[in-house]
């Protein structure tokens, strides 16, 4: 039990370490390295999104409506997704 209890605080230990370590530089995403760089060659900049997640709790409340919506739907259809044995016969 106590080795289980040393393993577990190291790797926790591990992870904030590692969590710190990776906090303090500002990697570049995906977005900014590789689609930016080709975009720009094929002679497509950069441009403003449609719809701006960025700002305030609007890609919080965007998930949250589309969760109720596939909660709603699944409910509905809850017999047909997950049959019961009796059903399968």
């Amino acid at each position: 039990m106590a080795k289980v209890v040393i393993v577990c605080a190291s790797i926790m230990l591990l992870a904030a370490g590692l969590y710190l370590s990776a906090a303090e530089g500002d990697w570049p995403g995906v977005d900014e390295t590789v689609v930016e760089k080709f975009a720009e060659e094929a002679g497509r900049p950069p441009r403003e999104p449609y719809m701006n997640t960025d700002k305030g709790d609007l890609l919080l409340f965007l998930f949250l409506v589309a969760g109720a919506a596939g909660g709603f739907v699944s409910g509905y259809c809850f017999r047909e997704l997950f049959p019961s044995a009796r059903d399968k016969k």
